[in-house]
């Protein structure tokens, strides 16, 4: 007869933590003892060579082996293994109180369902935290967080936090490393699911050797994965912007100078103009088709937005589009070699001739990037008709 599942199950990640190990172990016995849990602890060992495993299963720790090394692919791990229906996370080095847990674990009960400790409104020991990630590396990545995902969580990378299985299964969580810890956050905001948080207190760790995290490279880490899920900040924008910039550029210099009091804009500006508008349009482009990656695959949650989009567009739409581009463009050069001829193929204005050429170039881009954009797209739409039953 299979036993009743736990209600809360406990999971850290372990490389090499014999020192600091079972302080941690006894810390959660001691907290689902006063607190009656039905509760079980899991150590999700990512390849330790110093007796932890042995350290684990006396202290009563069920243990997960974990052959891809990695932050998150232990705490993966270590998640899928547990049977509760709460899951608490936390170091092993003896910097986080798991009897702290508890408020965690009530905030889940009350309905969010990731609840998040926060370092930076409850207590950092003295020499628990190095500075650069006190007063720089933490909050500076967090605000970034919260300004790029809308999400009102003061210390993304606390280690200590919580989250029901549930979430954890729709979130489909795919980093290896520390930032995962962001992950988590980040999945939860973009998936719209309720978030909780609660001030803990950080103690210098009890290990005697260096940390396992890296402040640049986990960091840089950090902030790319905060920004390659944020395309519409990071891309989009910019884009328009570039877009914007540069047709305003371009627009009045295209007839001839342009004079802003005793300024004149000319050839230059019309160039700097025209660039700025197919990068723009490039990276907009580029956006489109990352958010369609993140539709169609385990990175990113389905949008119904852009479900919508596409059931109106057509391979065929886009490339008539950016075929007219195109010819636009060649015509523009067309008329110029027409005058060039009228003229008996005498010497050349620059001043005059490139104007032709740079909008004609421009046109040219911007259809040829469309025609391109739009074969990228369409693979979106025979993914959908296979979906749905439609291809053979």
């Amino acid at each position: 007869m299979t036993a009743t599942p736990p209600e809360v199950s406990f999971v850290l990640p372990c490389l090499n933590e014999a020192e600091t190990l079972a302080g941690c172990l006894r810390e959660i016995d001691e907290c689902i003892a006063r607190q009656g849990w039905s509760a079980e602890v899991i150590v999700a060992d990512n390849g330790s060579s110093d007796g932890s495993r042995e350290i684990a299963r006396r202290c009563g720790a069920r243990v997960v082996e974990v052959a891809e090394r990695g932050y998150g692919s232990a705490l993966r791990a270590g998640f899928l293994a547990a049977r509760g229906r709460l899951l608490v996370m936390g170091d092993a080095d003896l910097s986080y109180d798991f009897r702290e847990s508890v408020a965690l674990v009530e905030l889940l009960r009350g309905g969010c369902e990731l609840a998040m400790g926060t370092r930076l409104r409850g207590r950092i020991e003295p020499g628990a935290m190095p500075w650069k990630h006190r007063w720089l590396g933490n909050p500076v990545l967090s605000w970034i967080g919260r300004r790029l995902h809308g999400v009102r969580v003061s210390d993304f990378h606390c280690g200590l936090r919580a989250l029901s299985r549930d979430a954890f299964l729709r979130m489909r969580t795919s980093t290896t490393g520390m930032e995962f810890a962001s992950e988590l956050v980040v999945r939860a905001a973009l998936l719209r699911m309720r978030i909780g948080e609660a001030p803990v207190t950080l103690r210098k760790d009890g290990r005697s050797r260096p940390p396992h995290l890296r402040s640049f490279r986990d960091g840089w880490r950090h902030l790319r994965y905060l920004l390659c899920m944020a395309p519409r900040f990071t891309l989009v924008l910019p884009g328009l912007v570039l877009m914007a910039l540069g047709a305003a550029a371009a627009a009045p210099t295209w007839r001839g100078t342009f004079w802003v009091g005793g300024v004149g804009f000319d050839i230059g500006t019309l160039v700097a103009g025209s660039l700025a508008l197919v990068v723009g349009y490039q990276w907009v482009t580029a956006a489109i088709a990352v958010r369609l990656f993140a539709h169609t695959s385990a990175f990113g949650p389905p949008s119904e937005r852009l479900q919508r989009a596409f059931g109106f567009f057509r391979l065929e739409l886009g490339l008539a589009a950016g075929a007219l581009c195109v010819l636009l463009g060649a015509v523009l050069i067309a008329a110029r070699l027409l005058e060039w001829r009228a003229g008996g193929y005498g010497r050349l204005d620059p001043s005059e001739s490139a104007r032709a050429m740079v909008a004609a170039a421009t046109l040219i881009a911007l259809g040829a990037q469309t025609v391109f954009a739009s074969f990228v797209y369409s693979m979106y739409g025979l993914q959908q008709e296979i979906e749905r039953g439609g291809g053979a």
